[in-house]
């Protein structure tokens, strides 16, 4: 409803704003820098103020629907992917964070139970560092080296260099938790 009612706001501005600019232009000659009148600006300073209201909501919602992870205590920039898996992920985190126990594997990556299967749809891969990936539907796996095997991607770790995320992940096992 609000919706509706801020793009009837931004019409009836614009067209008040036309009528204002079309008896203008019947009444005097304009050249190209000629400056706004107060209504017009009072008027386009309304729509931009309307728009900004619309926008704003949207902006709220994306932030708060956000994932977001910490490994021990050490929160992490992450690029989720938009599929499945990850939707189900925050599901997961909607009423609280789900904290994962993680132990090493390998000597270049982490790995550990969700607890639940989520959807997935693995695809042969080579995850190289900060890569987040599913495995066998319940495991979650966080890269600090590379590895190639069917993987079902969840995100990447970008706000970490590979020696950052080495010295995170690889001095024994780690508790990631993720919320929203």
């Amino acid at each position: 409803m609000k919706k509706i009612t801020a793009i009837f706001l931004i019409a009836l501005c614009c067209i008040l704003f036309s009528a204002c600019n079309s008896e203008r232009s019947k009444t005097e000659t304009t050249s190209p820098n000629t400056q706004l009148t107060t209504s017009e600006t009072a008027a386009a300073a309304t729509t931009q103020q309307i728009t900004n209201t619309i926008e704003e909501p949207t902006t709220q919602l994306q932030e708060s629907t956000a994932l977001q992870m910490t490994i021990g205590d050490t929160p992490v920039s992450v690029a989720w992917e938009d599929n499945e898996s990850v939707q189900a992920l925050k599901e997961l985190c909607q009423n609280q964070p789900l904290a994962i126990q993680m132990s090493m594997y390998g000597g270049f990556e982490q790995v550990g139970s969700i607890g639940k299967d989520l959807p997935q749809n693995d695809v042969q891969t080579t995850a190289s560092s900060g890569d987040i990936v599913l495995y066998s539907g319940n495991q979650m796996v966080v890269f600090y080296g590379s590895n190639t095997w069917a993987y079902t991607r969840l995100g990447h770790i970008n706000d970490k260099t590979q020696t950052e995320l080495t010295e995170l992940l690889s001095n024994g096992n780690v508790t990631i938790t993720l919320n929203i």
